[in-house]
């Protein structure tokens, strides 16, 4: 164990996945010479040199088409796109290219490329850069879509998505950067499966990335009323694991959805839907949701706060659903 954060963390991943394969780089707007927007290269230039980890110029579209084609041509990049919302100037290569490629090639050709991005809201920086668009990317098939929310999470994902053949996609929540902890660098992490980080009887609080701590905090409190919430951490948000959150709901036989998206064609809304069709019968009461109101985040903090889903917001669905309000 050793006491750390969230981008020591994530720092830690590259370092060791540059160490382990030489097909491997870094590639992005600033992650070189200037140490990452979000400090989370900051070294690797000079450990690695020019050639593994590349400045690249202010253009999206350009570096991730570049990035497919470092991956076509047996490299394993990792790119990075500042925000969420410049990825969307990538969308055409990603979705068109990327996430097709396996199957329009009748699977003679994939796309060993891993995308990192910062998503996320809660930082005061206003409408055009606290997206949380990560539930728009798990609508497309052939992309796998990782939402990091601790230590051991952010250090370990991006080895198992560089050996993954097909695109991964990983949104580290902006928020949860300077988060500190205990990281357990033994811990074996896999892309595959839900966590239950909290085990509770009385519901389950279903979050992933920025909104895991929220829901935990909200598990904390409704502790203190005699109301005992399961947490699960989602982590892989394409493909869902169904297994998991069918199990714990089966408990609990109540959920609640904790998601920073608009509600409007949510994540949010697939889970619900999920659970409805294949555990209806085990629920006794309506599944619910907490998500960001749909408005464009606010650049003032007392709006952003008050659109954004917080602990208050949690508690008072938690003890609706459970005819406690």
């Amino acid at each position: 164990m050793s006491r750390t954060t969230y981008r020591e963390a994530l720092r830690q991943g590259l370092r060791e996945a540059l160490a382990r394969d030489p097909r491997v780089f870094l590639m992005g707007e600033d992650v070189g010479r200037y140490g990452g927007t979000y400090a989370v290269s900051k070294g690797l230039l000079e450990e690695f040199g020019e050639q593994r980890i590349r400045d690249t110029p202010l253009s999206e579209l350009a570096f991730v088409a570049a990035g497919i084609g470092a991956a076509l041509g047996g490299l394993r990049p990792i790119v990075e796109v500042m925000t969420v919302n410049f990825s969307l100037l990538a969308l055409d290569p990603l979705m068109n290219t990327a996430a097709t490629l396996r199957h329009m090639s009748g699977g003679q050709f994939s796309v060993p490329l891993v995308v990192r991005m910062a998503t996320g809201a809660g930082r005061q920086l206003a409408a055009q850069h606290s997206h949380s668009l990560e539930g728009w990317y798990a609508h497309i098939p052939g992309l796998k879509i990782l939402a990091p929310a601790t230590l051991e999470d952010a250090r370990g994902m991006l080895w198992p998505a560089l050996q993954d053949p097909d695109p991964v996609l990983l949104f580290e929540h902006g928020a949860l950067y300077n988060l500190e902890g205990e990281l357990d660098e033994r811990e074996v992490v896999d892309i595959h499966s839900a966590r239950v980080r909290r085990a509770g009887k009385d519901l389950t609080l279903i979050a992933y990335g920025g909104t895991l701590g929220k829901a935990l905090s909200a598990a904390e409190q409704l502790a203190g009323e005699g109301i005992s919430a399961e947490v699960l951490d989602l982590r892989v948000l394409r493909p869902l694991d169904d297994a998991t959150i069918l199990a714990s709901v089966r408990r609990t036989r109540r959920a609640l959805v904790v998601d920073e998206g608009w509600r409007s064609g949510s994540l949010s809304a697939e889970i619900i839907a999920r659970i409805v069709e294949q555990a209806f019968y085990d629920l006794d009461a309506p599944p619910a949701r907490v998500c960001s109101l749909e408005v464009p985040i606010p650049y003032a903090k007392h709006l952003e706060e008050a659109a954004l889903p917080q602990v208050p917001g949690i508690v008072a669905a938690a003890r609706e659903l459970l005819g406690r309000a």
